[in-house]
């Protein structure tokens, strides 16, 4: 296993880690940003008013871009154990 093929399979990893957690992290945002902008008009300063919509937004994502998300990850992981051989000798 040569250096060059360790750093693709690490950047690959990484690539699919930021694929997938994306639209998680997309939606926490929006979320997050509407909130501020509601706590922000209303001048309500409770901190814990942002928890729940981003929970469940979050939740809501899980079940909208789940099974792309575990098709991705099993697509990767498939890929990586058909090529094993390959890369140890």
């Amino acid at each position: 296993m040569t250096p060059e093929s360790v750093m693709t399979i690490g950047r690959h990893a990484l690539e699919l880690t930021l694929l997938v957690s994306a639209p998680l992290l997309l939606a926490a945002l929006v979320v997050g940003l509407l909130v501020s902008v509601f706590q922000a008009a209303t001048q309500i300063n409770e901190m814990t008013l942002s928890f729940i919509p981003k929970l469940i937004a979050i939740l809501g994502m899980l079940v909208v871009a789940g099974p792309w998300m575990i098709a991705m990850m099993v697509d990767y992981m498939r890929q990586l154990l058909e090529n094993l051989p390959f890369m140890i000798g």
